[in-house]
């Protein structure tokens, strides 16, 4: 099954038991912003409980949750296991507690915390995950605008370009197997 994240940030709420549940999925790169924003934002919210995954250059899968002082297991693992089982990857979850004045006891939390995971992926407008590689690539003066071109074409952005006295050394990113195919176009 394909590998899933976002692009942006998506928000869901979710009520148990008279507590509020505030879930954001955002992507990976926004995490440490995102959560101090929403600390900032939730001052006198409970908890604000974490999980996130995401993928190595070695394809190995890091996987974080933090419970956020609730009960151990109760709260950032269920999270967690909800990205894993939607294959999300590249993105995070942060959801804020706001105490309702009833217990909800572990598998409550469990419940509620994964509930408010599900509710904002069932939100979120989901993109298969590619692996975005940068690279670089020497042409002469004469072949630059055919280069650029093919580039374009093929969904590349052209984050640099370097003039010496030979040409340029342009570099790029974009999807790896994209990149990939537009090598094997330049050598034959």
């Amino acid at each position: 099954m394909a590998l899933l994240t976002v692009k942006k940030s998506f928000h869901a709420e979710h009520e148990e038991k008279k507590s509020k549940f505030l879930a954001t999925l955002c992507p990976l790169n926004e995490f440490e912003e995102t959560l101090a924003l929403s600390r900032q934002t939730h001052p006198k919210a409970s908890h604000h409980v974490t999980a996130f995954r995401n993928i190595a250059a070695d394809n190995q899968i890091h996987e974080s949750a933090k419970d956020d002082g609730e009960p151990a297991g109760t709260s950032g693992m269920p999270v967690l296991k909800t990205i894993a089982g939607a294959n999300l990857i590249d993105c995070a979850v942060i959801v804020v507690r706001y105490f309702g004045g009833i217990k909800l006891g572990t598998g409550g939390l469990a419940r509620a915390y994964s509930g408010a995971a599900k509710a904002v992926i069932h939100q979120a407008t989901l993109f298969e995950w590619v692996r975005i590689k940068r690279y670089e690539i020497h042409c002469t003066f004469d072949k630059i605008s055919n280069y650029e071109r093919e580039l374009s074409q093929a969904r590349m952005k052209i984050l640099n370009r370097n003039f010496d006295e030979k040409g340029v050394l342009i570099t790029f990113e974009g999807d790896e197997q994209a990149i990939i195919k537009f090598l094997k176009t330049q050598k034959t």
